[in-house]
């Protein structure tokens, strides 16, 4: 049986499926990192330099905006480079820290999401204590436990799979994943999944409950107020809405992917949708809010307008 010192990097078998058009597919993933890169940056320069925009919602999407370049840093560079060099082997070292960074990601992605959905809960149906319930020292707190408990808590989870040995060197997919890093290991990992899955539910669980709780208030709300007000309530709760949507399909298709037997789909589309959730999301957030919300849109604009000023 082999050890970890003989075990010490992984092949990522997947990328022989791309090796037909590898430079576009080069050209293309390139193309799409400086553009999550750059629609990133913008949100967040105009969120941190406009005073008007420090409001909880708005300091909630900069930080969704920050965990999207975290995330896609994480993923984006190290696909370039596996194309480019025509080399699919990645360290164990490397396979570790991408599926920590991988994973606190979409953790952090999801807490966010949550807090927005109670923040969006205070402001429609408890508007005259908004203020109060949602006061600078609580957002800050917010936004500290919504990236340490992602970091803690998988953290912790993780302990069991830096302390693994393996025996096999073999990765079907373009990026690690802890799943299928675990299913190489020499030895039983029954308890480990065990751990997985409720770790997977603390992340998941309470998150999907304050959304759908938050969410049925509002409905609640809105169901007897005037016309006037259900209109702004869905402005407001749309993009928001939106970003929930296009993240829990995300998700959805990667665990699909990761649990069933997915031979029927073309190989190439199943890396597509291993790809949607850490891809798609950092991607359309901030075009998103961008578009969507006048208060950003108005300051986006404004910002292009004295550059073109100062440098047309």
């Amino acid at each position: 049986m082999e050890n970890l010192s003989t075990v010490t990097s992984f092949i990522l078998t997947a990328y022989t499926e791309l090796e037909d058009h590898r430079y576009l597919y080069f050209i293309f993933l390139l193309n799409l990192y400086i553009l999550i890169l750059l629609v990133n940056a913008v949100l967040i320069v105009v969120i941190c330099i406009e005073r008007g925009l420090h409001g909880p919602m708005y300091l909630f999407i900069c930080n969704l905006a920050v965990n999207g370049v975290y995330g896609s840093t994480s993923l984006l560079p190290s696909m370039l480079h596996h194309l480019l060099s025509h080399n699919y082997e990645i360290s164990l070292t490397f396979c570790l820290l991408q599926i920590f960074c991988l994973y606190t990601h979409v953790s952090v992605d999801l807490n966010v999401l949550a807090v927005m959905s109670y923040d969006r809960y205070v402001a429609i149906c408890c508007p005259l204590h908004y203020h109060q319930l949602m006061s600078r020292r609580k957002v800050c707190t917010l936004i500290a436990l919504s990236w340490s408990h992602a970091h803690i808590l998988f953290g912790l989870f993780f302990i069991l799979t830096v302390q693994r040995t393996f025996c096999s060197a073999i990765i079907e997919k373009v990026y690690c994943v802890n799943f299928e890093l675990v299913k190489l290991s020499c030895f039983e990992t029954s308890f480990q999944n065990r751990v997985g899955f409720v770790v997977a539910c603390l992340v998941i669980v309470p998150q999907l409950l304050m959304i759908l709780f938050s969410y049925a208030q509002i409905l609640r709300i809105c169901l007897f107020a005037s016309k006037e007000s259900q209109a702004k309530a869905i402005r407001t709760c749309t993009p928001h809405l939106l970003v929930v949507i296009n993240f829990s399909v995300g998700c959805f298709f990667e665990t699909i992917q990761s649990r069933f037997n997915m031979s029927h789909v073309p190989y190439k589309a199943r890396i597509f949708l291993s790809l949607y959730f850490l891809i798609i999301p950092p991607l359309f957030n901030p075009i998103i809010y961008g578009i969507s919300i006048q208060a950003i849109r108005v300051h986006i604009v404004k910002l292009f307008s004295g550059m073109k000023n100062k440098y047309g």
